[in-house]
């Protein structure tokens, strides 16, 4: 657990999903995607928050082996309630990433 008076140093990026099949198989996507990451996962039900340090990674391969059918990058931003750090998207991946740190 992370002493509150530290908490401004947390360099934690990701997304946050609105429940469904998109945001449990993001969860799954971002342990292959990232595996040399430790991911955190709250699932509050209504939306699940999933994040890593510094960078996190999901790609379409990833994403479309998890929910079992062909899945565009683009579909993200249907699910996508909020997010920490910057995000990139292409066709291939999307990437929560910090360039500075604190």
């Amino acid at each position: 657990m992370t002493n509150l008076k530290d908490a401004y140093k947390q360099n934690k990026v990701g997304p946050v999903f609105n429940g469904g099949d998109v945001a449990q198989a993001a969860i799954e996507a971002a342990e292959w995607d990232n595996p040399d990451k430790e991911i955190i996962v709250v699932d509050k039900g209504a939306y699940v928050r999933i994040s890593a340090e510094m960078e996190l990674i999901l790609t379409r391969e990833s994403m479309a082996e998890a929910l079992g059918r062909d899945f565009q990058m683009n579909e993200i931003e249907i699910h996508l309630g909020s997010m920490a750090g910057q995000i990139e998207v292409t066709p291939e991946k999307i990437r929560f990433f910090f360039e500075k740190t604190l």
